[in-house]
């Protein structure tokens, strides 16, 4: 599919008519094409969602490696512990637990996991909500990255200061790793996860995303202020209007609650 008809599906919440049928590299180059698009039409970046990075998810979605794509001014959310979301304009939309970073400054060149905890202003519990354009999520990997990496919205949730973790990278991320969090439905438990799912932890899982993203010709660069959501600590969950979910993070993170219109 052109760039062009990507983004009419974006726009119309439609479902493509088959699978993208590029090979993964063309996929990635076909994501930044409709991201030029949208910036030209005035749409703002406000940062990045890395995806996939859960490894106990892939076998049943036949993705073996994690994906990123852009978070949009318009699919950013903020709150303090509770927000609503409008599903309108999403496609076959699921829920994720996630860890939230805001930057302080750019990721340096050939940058380490010390120097990445350096760059990390504040973390925070997250909601993404993912969508599919393929019938039934059914797809290839190749077909997710020219999805836009499936993000639809993102729900950040109190933001919590770097500095009440540890300055130092290995004992930070061990930090995140080790807390779990009880995804709910409507009050009712449907699945728990754990931080350490995510490539071994969210600190982990943004180095992979940044040395990524240097490998990728035309690709974007992390700025200060930039927004980066990790991965789903569980399955992804199908959601609809009216429900109510709640991620029960443990410390340091806090719960997060979103509501579906």
């Amino acid at each position: 599919m052109t760039p062009a008809e990507l983004l009419r599906h974006l726009d119309e919440a439609t479902l493509w008519p088959g699978g993208c049928g590029l090979t993964n590299e063309e996929a990635l180059a076909r994501a930044l094409q409709v991201r030029a698009l949208r910036v030209a039409r005035g749409e703002q970046p406000r940062g990045f969602k890395i995806g996939f990075t859960n490894r106990t998810i892939w076998p049943r979605y036949g993705v073996h490696e994690p994906i990123w794509g852009t978070v949009w001014y318009t699919t950013l959310h903020l709150c303090e512990g509770e927000g609503t979301i409008q599903l309108a304009g999403t496609a076959q939309p699921r829920i994720e637990p996630e860890c939230v970073f805001g930057l302080r400054a750019e990721p340096p060149p050939r940058a380490d996991l010390q120097a990445l905890r350096d760059c990390i202003d504040w973390f925070a519990p997250g909601f993404e909500i993912v969508q599919s354009h393929c019938a039934d999520w059914r797809f290839t990997t190749a077909d997710t990255l020219a999805d836009s990496a499936l993000h639809a919205r993102l729900l950040v949730g109190r933001r919590i200061d770097a500095a009440a973790l540890p300055a130092d990278a290995q004992a930070f991320d061990a930090a995140l790793a080790a807390a779990g969090v009880r995804l709910q439905r409507d009050g009712a438990e449907v699945e728990r996860g754990t931080g350490a799912n995510v490539l071994d932890g969210p600190l982990h899982a943004l180095l992979h995303f940044v040395r990524a993203l240097r490998g990728v010709a035309g690709a974007p660069a992390l700025r200060a202020g930039d927004v980066v959501t990790t991965g789903t600590w569980t399955d992804a969950w199908p959601v609809q209007p009216g429900e109510t979910w709640q991620a029960a993070f443990d410390a340091p993170l806090e719960p997060l609650t979103i509501r579906f219109e």
